[in-house]
């Protein structure tokens, strides 16, 4: 990881922006959008359509390329919803797209590229037709891998984990990890064996919040405005 070469002022102004950008630009496409997210470069975050409420400490991590959406595309004005619990995450190329209901529950995970849908959008012999929705119940703690689909009528039990690039087209029991097109188990998960969540990460988000500036303030105070600045327009200065 690169030093972060930006003196403590100027990275809470940059944080500053961020957060006036997400609620300014994000938050109004949201019926409701809890406190304490964490969007990093959100302007590669799409949200857009109707009843789409995010709990508090959600983090989207957008890149170039590789946006993360949320999307809801009802059959009617006003209709469909998505729900994201608290503590969420959603890393880069991932998408949830929403006819009717798409439900998340606290601490879900959601790695790179990552799809979860209640839809099939059109129908096989009529491409003009939408095909039916089928909502989608995702439990708590549940962690979707890399590349992988969650399709339309299917309940994930809460811990569960959807191995990489495998397709999800029935329900998944809780304390189980699933893997293949289509999943299957292949694996249970000690459900006795306490687990350590997002959401005990997030107990005391204020907390948190609090305890990462403390760090900032200490790690960037020596740090030069014309140091990063000359490292901005001389990138190999990094190097010395």
């Amino acid at each position: 990881m690169r030093e972060d070469l930006r003196p403590y002022w100027l990275k809470r102004a940059y944080l500053r922006f961020v957060n006036w950008y997400v609620e300014y630009y994000l938050g109004a496409e949201c019926e409701s959008l809890g406190q304490f997210h964490n969007f990093m470069k959100p302007w590669y975050v799409s949200i857009s359509g109707n009843n789409i409420r995010i709990g508090h400490s959600f983090t989207a991590i957008g890149a170039p390329g590789n946006r993360v959406e949320v999307g809801v595309w009802g059959r009617g004005q006003g209709e469909g919803r998505v729900s994201i619990g608290d503590g969420c995450l959603m890393s880069p190329g991932s998408r949830i797209s929403a006819s009717d209901e798409i439900l998340l529950g606290d601490g879900v995970m959601l790695a790179n590229g990552a799809y979860i849908t209640d839809c099939d959008w059109h129908t096989i012999y009529d491409r003009m037709v939408r095909d039916e929705p089928q909502p989608v119940h995702i439990g708590d703690n549940v962690w979707l891998g890399d590349g992988s689909a969650v399709l339309k009528g299917v309940t994930i039990g809460d811990n569960s984990v959807v191995a990489a690039r495998s397709v999800v087209t029935h329900d998944v029991p809780a304390n189980v990890i699933v893997a293949g097109s289509p999943a299957k188990v292949v694996k249970e998960l000690d459900s006795e064996r306490e687990f350590h969540t997002r959401m005990d990460y997030f107990s005391d988000p204020a907390g948190l919040a609090q305890f990462f500036d403390a760090v900032d303030r200490d790690v960037l105070k020596g740090n030069s405005f014309w140091r990063w600045l000359w490292s901005v327009i001389y990138p190999n200065a990094r190097r010395h």
